[in-house]
């Protein structure tokens, strides 16, 4: 039986972090505020905006939610994401993806300010990852770090294979792997021998949106296994990308869905948001 890494627990150790040195800002006269702005009714985006406000109220940062109707425009989310970066209580700006069909995402992420973007999404920051000089990380990817530091993997020298090339995910993980002085081979829908590759990782990461796809068999004994899928299963369970039950007496490490890399969001959200604050304070 693998090691199961406990997303919850991990998620509570870097959140206590974080809540120490905000309560050391607030008595520098430091108020951290983090704006949520939703547009539309898409109820996993309801829950994720419940989620990050219960986060910041765990850490001491101040929560600005904006709910907007499905037809707002695209000009009317523009005018209030300028507003929000011209707002001095405002350090992080979060736009809560997917928008409606009408709204270019691309537009209203380029015209969040690089220094509020606390989800590292706007092409500045996504630049300084690919050169190694940043401030923030995509917040999942930065919470898988997280987890496989929590096993004590030193990444140096490993063999990483990351599953799935998405812009939020695949290809910011393979670029922090590499930071770490992995050996990274990023798979895709068009990897030959894709069971072979996976099959040499030290570690694992599984970031395809394809629920219980990677079996034992594409797992080398011994490895961590990091599941990054969210889906539901035939029986309508939440389930990853990694059949956990298959795969968990051959892996060393593997994390569960629900409750492994999930949590790890929100809590590098909040870090991303402190990192602003202290950016934006002279204090980096």
């Amino acid at each position: 039986m693998s090691n199961i890494i406990d997303g919850k627990a991990v998620s509570a150790q870097v959140k206590e972090r974080i809540r120490l040195e905000t309560e050391k800002l607030k008595e520098q006269g430091i108020e951290i505020g983090l704006a949520v702005v939703i547009v539309g009714d898409d109820p996993a985006s309801k829950v994720y905006v419940r989620n990050k406000k219960l986060a910041c109220e765990a850490v001491g940062f101040t929560s600005y939610e904006y709910a907007l109707p499905a037809e707002t425009t695209e000009e009317e989310l523009l005018d209030l994401v300028k507003k929000l970066n011209n707002d001095d209580k405002v350090n992080g700006i979060l736009v809560q993806l997917p928008v409606p069909k009408h709204i270019n995402d691309k537009v209203v992420i380029d015209n969040i300010l690089p220094e509020k973007d606390v989800d590292a999404f706007h092409p500045v920051n996504v630049g300084k990852i690919m050169i190694g000089d940043y401030n923030f990380l995509p917040c999942t990817p930065a919470g898988v770090m997280e987890l496989i530091e929590s096993t004590g993997t030193d990444v140096a020298g490993k063999e990483c294979v990351v599953i799935g090339r998405s812009n939020i995910v695949g290809k910011p993980q393979a670029m922090l792997l590499l930071h770490k002085n992995g050996t990274v081979t990023i798979c895709h829908s068009k990897t030959k021998n894709l069971k072979e590759v996976c099959a040499r990782a030290d570690i694992l990461v599984a970031a395809v949106g394809r629920a219980k796809m990677i079996t034992s068999e594409y797992v080398k004994e011994g490895a961590v296994v990091i599941d990054v899928g969210m889906n539901r299963d035939e029986n309508g369970k939440l389930c990853g990308d990694v059949d956990f039950e298959d795969c968990k007496d051959k892996a060393g490490f593997i994390t569960p869905v629900p409750g492994g890399v999930g949590p790890m969001t929100i809590a590098m959200l909040m870090q991303n948001t402190l990192t602003a604050a202290k950016a934006q304070n002279g204090l980096l």
